[in-house]
């Protein structure tokens, strides 16, 4: 790593702690991309080459496989404000330190701390005074690029994601009773006793006409579940039957033979203690998107997107 701009760095950065920020937006990115995770950890042997002791350098790895788009659910970015606040950091390092966070709210606040604090931000690309202007300038415009850049890269995900379920091509994780054969058509799980107790579901809701009375016929017997992700991936596991899943069974339209896309969307609502929540909706309920099936008796129908009128 060779750092333009070490001119830049004094004995009042040096006495004070470098602060090493790590992150990888996804799990899957810790998993896979190795390489990264080796060289943000090696940011700490470079603070030590610009002339700082190796006690005086803090890893700081706590969000590895979190997105950088909201700083508060991240603990490890809340530490490295509250010690910038404190003064107590003289320099960031990190691979790019515009990705430090994808919001331009927690980075603009971040970079006026650092201005404040007379702290550096140091990457490949060079060692930024946040009291001077053009440094400031360039790093502005860098953090608003990389807000753009993930907008840019979720539009296209999505993009293609709702062109694939228009065709009825998406495969998405299938309800218990349901699985992929070879050919990757949507058959009926060959599993006798998965059929079983599917069918007896339904019979139970004919003749009781509500949730609870599915509930009470299964008192004693077990229900089976898909595992989906995780070590249990493609597994068959079988559990007490609840409520809550006797009505997802009952309410989920894949076992009327229709396709579907587009049943829930995600919503994020600001707390009164100022963190990020998200949950899961129903369009019917206010989402942006409603969504038409069409149902095909030999394979997934067709869905087609159309704006909800709020």
């Amino acid at each position: 790593m060779i750092v333009n701009g070490t001119s830049k760095i004094t004995a009042s950065h040096r006495s004070r702690t470098a602060a090493v920020y790590l992150r990888q937006s996804t799990l899957i990115q810790v998993r896979d991309n190795t390489e990264s995770t080796l060289r943000q950890y090696a940011l700490g042997d470079e603070a030590v080459r610009l002339g700082w002791d190796r006690e005086d350098v803090l890893i700081i790895d706590a969000d590895l496989g979190l997105s950088g788009k909201f700083g508060q659910v991240r603990e490890g970015f809340r530490d490295l404000v509250a010690k910038v606040c404190l003064g107590e950091v003289g320099a960031i390092f990190g691979l790019e330190v515009s990705r430090l966070a994808r919001s331009s709210a927690d980075f603009a606040r971040l970079l006026e701390l650092a201005r404040l604090t007379d702290m550096l931000l140091i990457d490949d690309d060079g060692v930024y005074d946040l009291t001077n202007f053009n440094d400031r300038l360039l790093l502005g415009l860098k953090g608003s690029m990389s807000e753009a850049e993930l907008h840019i890269l979720s539009s296209r995900l999505q993009g293609a994601k709702r062109a694939a379920a228009e065709r009825g091509d998406l495969r998405s994780p299938l309800p218990v009773g349901y699985v992929y054969d070879d050919e990757g058509e949507c058959v009926i799980d060959p599993d006798m006793e998965v059929q079983a107790a599917i069918r007896d579901v339904f019979a139970a809701f004919a003749a009781g006409g509500s949730a609870y009375q599915v509930v009470a016929a299964f008192v004693g017997r077990r229900f089976p579940l898909r595992a989906y992700g995780g070590a249990w991936a493609g597994q068959l596991r079988w559990g007490k039957l609840t409520h809550a899943r006797a009505l997802g069974v009952l309410s989920n339209p894949c076992y009327t033979g229709t396709y579907v896309y587009g049943r829930n969307v995600t919503r994020r609502r600001v707390q009164p203690d100022g963190s990020v929540r998200t949950s899961l909706g129903c369009p019917a309920s206010g989402g942006r998107w409603s969504c038409t099936t069409t149902t095909r008796a030999t394979g997934p129908g067709r869905t087609t997107w159309r704006p909800r009128r709020n």
